[in-house]
Order: structure tokens, then C-alpha cells, then sequence
């Protein structure tokens, strides 16, 4: 038996695999585009699945195809997402910009699906993307991955990470630390408060992404080639958002101009440039718990975080911080993806964007990473970091800057002198000022308490 069989498109006869769903469009996107080796990511094409379930839906509804064509398109696309539908996906992430290729990879593999199901022919252009260009699905399909992956992956798992942040901050709440600026010592601070910090860090980076949602859930569909919504029923677009929401259980609306929608791709900058300042955020975290860490002697040593593995191949006993280190690569690569998405988004030339799938593999992969390393940064490193209340304490003890509390008394210039002699002998700062000031070592006690010193004031 032949390995191959023959289909057909609007260019002619091509050979296909012949166990593949797919067709002669998808074949010549194989053949044309050798690239990097990397499929469409699974969740856009889940959304995509998702998206021509929706059309066959709302097309049944509005009779533009018939009752039994539409059951079968729905039953291929959920058969499709009940199993390794990535099998059936093989077309690069570089193709054309505009997707057309992935979309006809959907339609030819939902079409050879549904009929078998349905026991007559069903076509991929004229009953799966019925009603549908790529120019609208596309745009559609990164819309309703980003935010189905915003909502199942990235905002629990931040949430998640909030939350073992704050339990940590009551368990360390005890204990204060010399603060830093400049990496120089700085006034003391409560480890609780450190960490209270990265909460509303996060916090807020929860918020802005949860204002984006809205737009993230408004659609091109229903605009077709340009915009105009050409050889769509007037009504499609409502449906196929209505069915949408119920197929995922996550609102999606209309755009309110499809033109801006299929033209641009300002929604997914936006998105990528918040899930930018997340990655920067967790980029800070990651590197106050690798200082904090450091050491373990000549290091700050402040923390002892978990050791999960060897730290080297030729020292032995050595730990690293393995898990901030790959957060930290993470943030680095959502970085980089924002700058890709960025220069994408200015390739909207007229009426279509044209480096539409790049601009899903990017967002997604961020979205990806993120999500993973939330739960591993929170699981892995902050859950289960211990303090060293010894080497705070001896840090505190020999921390001239606590000299600060003195200056509404003795003034900036005197507390300066003081600080300046307790470094250079390296005695502790209470010493030097009972030496310079008329204060008692009970009054300077109370004021360079560092317990004190963490709540502010005068």
C-alpha cells in the first residue's frame, strides 16, 4: 500500500501522508515552511478548535449550513480536543503572517473528521469556515488562548504565589533584617515587611492584568477578509460569541470595531507589555532571595533556602538557588518575547496584521513560563525558606546607619561623624555615640531599637 495519496486544492494535486487528516493546503504549508521545527502552541490551537466549534454553532442557528453538517463539525472539534490533537497541528510557527495556514489545518482536519462522522462530504471551506477568514480567526483565536490561558493558568497561579508570600511574612514577621539601598546598609526593616512588599508588587500586576481581560475578550470575529464582515450573516458575530462563552465558560463580546481588531494587534502588545512588568517583578523577587541567600559565609547568609540539588560538579557540598536562578530566566525570556510582540504589532499594514503567529507563540509561551514559575518560586523557595536570626542579629548590632534615629537630636552632621568612627573602628554604632553625645545608654537603647526603627517616624 502507498504511504501517500493524492488531494486537491485551488493550486492543483498534491501528495499527502496518507494517514493524515489534514490536506492538500496543510501539505503545501509542511512543504513551504522548514523552519524552526516548532508547531503553533497547543493552547492557541485548542482555542482555535474551540473557535470553529462556536461558528458551526451559530451557523446551524442562522441556516447557512444545514443542522446535521454542524453537529458534525461540533463532534470532530470535541473529539479533536478529547485527544493528542497536536498530532493532526504540524504546520511551523513561521508561516504566513497572517495564519492562513494553521486556520486551513483546522478546517481540513475538522472536515475529513466530520465526514466520516456525518457519512457525506463536508468541506472545509464551505462548511467549517463558513462564515470565517483567516483574517478574523486568527486574531480570534489569539484573543481567546491568551485570556482561556490568563484565566486557567497565569492569575491562579499568581494568586498562588501572593498567597504563600503573605503566609511567610506572618512566620517571619519576628525578624528584622539591615535594610539596603544601593546594596550599602540602610535603616533596618522587618523581614514581613520585605515580603509584604513583593505581595502588593504582585498584587498589582494581578490588577492591571484582570483590567486587560475586557479587551482580551472582544473579537475580531465577524469581520472577515477586511473587516467589512463580507460573506458573514450579519448576525454571526453575536452567535458565535454567545456560543463561544458557553462552549468555555469565559465571557467574549463582539469587537467593537472589527477594522481595529483584524488591522492591528494593539490588545496582545498591551497584554505582553503587563506580562512584561510581572516578569520584572519577579525578576526582583528572585534577586533579593539570591542575595539574602548568598553565602552561606561570605555571603549575606540571611536565609537558607531549600536545597533541592548539588550545586556543582566540582565542589562538593556546594548549593545554589536554583529556583530564583530559573525565575529569573524566565522573566528574561518574557522579555525578550514582549520586544518580539512589540515589533510585530507594528507589522498591521492596512487592513491585517501580518505576523499574527509569532505574536500567539510569544504571548502564550509568556504566559507559559510564568505561570510555572509562580508555583515553583512560591512552592520551592518562599514556602520553605529558613531564617538566620543569628546573622541578622550580628549585622544589626554593628549597623552604623542605625545612627539615622539620632539625627532630629544631634543633628545630620554630628550622627554623620558618629557613623563614619563606628565604621572605621568597626564597633557598634551605641558605643560611639555614648562616647560623642550627652545621651545615657538606656536613652540611646531606646532610640536605636531596631524594632522601633522598623515602624518609622520621629
Amino acid at each position: 500500500m502507498s504511504n501517500t495519496r493524492i488531494e486537491r486544492d485551488s493550486m492543483g494535486e498534491l501528495q499527502v501522508p496518507a494517514a493524515a487528516l489534514y490536506g492538500a493546503q496543510t501539505q503545501r504549508a509542511v512543504d513551504n515552511f522548514p523552519i524552526s521545527g516548532q508547531r503553533m502552541p497547543a493552547q492557541f490551537i485548542r482555542a482555535l478548535i474551540l473557535a470553529k466549534a462556536a461558528a458551526a454553532r451559530a451557523n446551524v442557528e442562522l441556516e447557512q449550513i444545514s443542522a446535521a453538517q454542524g453537529k458534525a463539525i461540533v463532534d470532530a472539534a470535541q473529539g479533536l480536543l478529547e485527544g493528542d490533537f497536536m498530532t493532526h497541528f504540524p504546520v511551523d510557527i513561521f508561516q504566513t503572517g497572517s495564519g492562513t495556514s494553521s486556520n486551513m489545518n483546522a478546517n481540513e482536519v475538522i472536515a475529513t473528521l466530520a465526514s466520516r462522522l456525518l457519512g457525506e462530504t463536508v468541506n472545509p471551506n464551505d462548511h467549517v469556515n463558513c462564515g470565517q477568514s483567516s483574517n478574523d480567526i486568527i486574531p480570534t483565536s489569539i484573543h481567546v488562548s491568551a485570556s482561556l490561558a490568563l484565566h486557567e493558568q497565569l492569575l491562579p497561579a499568581l494568586e498562588h504565589l501572593v498567597q504563600v508570600i503573605e503566609r511567610k511574612a506572618l512566620e517571619v514577621h519576628p525578624f528584622i533584617k539591615t535594610g539596603r539601598t544601593h546594596l550599602m546598609d540602610a535603616m533596618p526593616v522587618r523581614l514581613s515587611q520585605a515580603l509584604d512588599g513583593w505581595a502588593q508588587q504582585l498584587k498589582a500586576n494581578i490588577g492591571h492584568l484582570q483590567d486587560l481581560q475586557p479587551s482580551l475578550q472582544s473579537l475580531a470575529q465577524g469581520g472577515t477578509a477586511v473587516g467589512t464582515g463580507i460573506n458573514a450573516h450579519p448576525r454571526f458575530a453575536e452567535l458565535f460569541s454567545q456560543q463561544l462563552t458557553q462552549l468555555t465558560q469565559v465571557q467574549f463580546t463582539p469587537g467593537e470595531n472589527l477594522f481595529a481588531l483584524i488591522g492591528s494587534q494593539d490588545t496582545a502588545v498591551a497584554v505582553s507589555g503587563q506580562l512584561k512588568t510581572t516578569a520584572v517583578s519577579l525578576m526582583k523577587i528572585a534577586n533579593d532571595l539570591r542575595w539574602m541567600n548568598s553565602g552561606p559565609l561570605a555571603g549575606l547568609g540571611e536565609i537558607e533556602l531549600e536545597g533541592l540539588q548539588p550545586g556543582s560538579s566540582i565542589m562538593p557540598g556546594k548549593v545554589n538557588p536554583v529556583i530564583p536562578e530559573a525565575t529569573a530566566m524566565v522573566a528574561a525570556q518574557v522579555i525578550g518575547n514582549d520586544t518580539v510582540i512589540t515589533l510585530a504589532g507594528q507589522s498591521g499594514n492596512f487592513e491585517l496584521n501580518v505576523m499574527l503567529p509569532i505574536i500567539a507563540q510569544n504571548l502564550l509561551s509568556s504566559i507559559t513560563l510564568m505561570s510555572t514559575a509562580s508555583r515553583l518560586l512560591a512552592d520551592k523557595a518562599i514556602a520553605t525558606f529558613k531564617v538566620n536570626e543569628a546573622r541578622l542579629k550580628e549585622a544589626l548590632s554593628r549597623n552604623p546607619i542605625l545612627v539615622t534615629a539620632l539625627n532630629p537630636i544631634i543633628g545630620y552632621q554630628k550622627a554623620a561623624e558618629i557613623a563614619k568612627q563606628a565604621y572605621q573602628q568597626g564597633r557598634p554604632v551605641i558605643d560611639v555615640a555614648l562616647e560623642h553625645t550627652d545621651l545615657t545608654r538606656s536613652e540611646l537603647e531606646v532610640l536605636l531599637d531596631p524594632e522601633k526603627l522598623t515602624a518609622g517616624g520621629v
